[in-house]
């Protein structure tokens, strides 16, 4: 029987696992040769099951599923699924909202709580960051993703579906990579080992 423990993500696997579903989906949304209402379902279709395929490949090339992928992946499974079945875009262009709003929640709980959750989840992303550096990135990402739940929110109920899967791709993914970079001077002020970070970030939803 092999007990060997599983290695740790290389940065092909991890973004296949992170942005695979979502490029699936911006590719059968903007190539596949369908009618609006169609394009939509086999679009969310696609993602769903691309979603689920990365929860299993992440279960078995890593032995884990992380906490992130499966609180996105269960609401992709819902939400995808209500649009099916009802033949209606506005659930999954209401999933963003909901992740973003519970992310912000869990870590302005962590620091009211006096536990900065989001260490828990990237802890060795960032060796040698202080406790308060810590809490300035948690309180920072919690105003974050507060500001894209608000603004996934305006931009899916005022704009097309075509709209706001392009604000997903141009939009989403860039202003949270942004966010990300712009912690750094934060990060190495508080006390970031910049040589042994990975300089990740939470996903795109």
């Amino acid at each position: 029987m092999n007990t060997a423990p599983r290695s740790e993500a290389g940065p092909g696997l991890k973004a296949g696992l992170e942005y695979g579903p979502l490029i699936l989906f911006f590719a059968v949304n903007f190539l596949a040769p369908l009618g609006p209402l169609t394009r939509v379902l086999v679009a969310t279709g696609v993602f769903m099951a691309a979603t689920v395929v990365a929860m299993i490949v992440s279960k078995v090339k890593l032995g884990r599923i992380s906490p992130m992928l499966w609180l996105s992946g269960a609401l992709v499974v819902v939400f995808g699924g209500l649009t099916l079945y009802f033949h209606d875009e506005r659930f999954i262009k209401m999933k963003p909202t909901i992740v973003y709003a519970m992310f912000s929640a869990l870590l302005f709980f962590g620091l009211v709580t006096g536990r900065p959750l989001i260490q828990m989840v990237l802890g060795n992303v960032y060796p040698g960051l202080s406790a308060l550096g810590w809490r300035k990135l948690t309180r920072n990402w919690a105003f974050f993703f507060a500001f894209m739940a608000v603004l996934n929110e305006a931009v899916w109920r005022n704009s097309t579906w075509d709209f706001w899967v392009g604000f997903k791709l141009w939009g989403a993914m860039p202003l949270t990579l942004g966010f990300a970079i712009a912690n750094i001077p934060m990060l190495l002020k508080h006390g970031l080992n910049a040589d042994a970070a990975k300089m990740d970030e939470p996903p795109v939803e």
